[in-house]
């Protein structure tokens, strides 16, 4: 991966500041800031929220809500967090996604997060948010991050724990990060360069080139990725 920054955009689901959800996302960039080159966007959804509520299509949304989608559609890791509302993320966090292109994620690295009143919903990041991402076919880190609320004090992360769970999470999704920003930049530079730098696919029952019985060509090296 190169020494350009990575662009990390945050997505805060919580309705209300000051915000243990905000708090749990901060104290994952400061981690994933130790690991990598980053530039960060958070996303506020008490902020963005009313310019989404009164939309029901994405022509309708107003321009600060359009420049806040297309920073999620062309980052290289979203970090997405919500309160655990009625057992599920809450309902805004879901409208601002139900305007997402659908195929504007593909590959693209997520790290889920949530924060809830107590253990029982750390399931949550599985059997409610890894699902959605999944229909956007984006690339869910193994680990995922949940706190509660005895690991906050005053609105802070104050739970050794759970900085180490932070870590870990980026630990394990560091290799897929890297992988997906340089595929992406291969993707890129064979779109500027024409496709020129990519082989022309050859038909598996074509004869080699070289002549040889049964000798198989080689294997185009295409993008092999849908990015928008």
């Amino acid at each position: 991966m190169s020494d350009k920054p990575l662009d990390v955009v945050a997505v805060v689901g919580s309705l209300h500041t000051p915000s243990k959800t905000a708090a749990l996302v901060d104290a994952i960039i400061e981690s994933l800031g130790r690991s990598l080159p980053i530039d960060v966007h958070v996303i506020r959804l008490h902020e963005l929220g009313p310019a989404l509520a009164g939309a029901l299509r994405r022509d309708e949304l107003p321009s600060d809500a359009e420049l806040e989608l297309r920073a999620i559609e062309r980052a290289d890791l979203l970090v997405v967090a919500t309160p655990v509302y009625r057992a599920s993320f809450t309902g805004l966090f879901k409208h601002l996604f139900d305007f997402v292109e659908q195929y504007a994620l593909v590959d693209t690295p997520v790290l889920l997060a949530a924060t809830g009143g107590s253990e029982r919903h750390a399931l949550i990041l599985e059997h409610q948010l890894r699902p959605l991402f999944g229909f956007f076919q984006a690339l869910t880190l193994p680990l995922g991050v949940y706190a509660h609320d005895s690991d906050f004090v005053d609105h802070r992360v104050a739970s050794p724990l759970l900085l180490e769970r932070i870590d870990n999470a980026i630990r394990r999704g560091l290799p897929l990060i890297r992988s997906s920003v340089a595929e992406r930049a291969r993707i890129e530079r064979t779109l500027d360069d024409g496709g020129e730098d990519a082989p022309a696919t050859v038909h598996p029952s074509a004869p080699s080139s070289r002549g040889g019985a049964g000798e198989q060509p080689a294997a185009a090296e295409r993008p092999v990725r849908l990015y928008t």
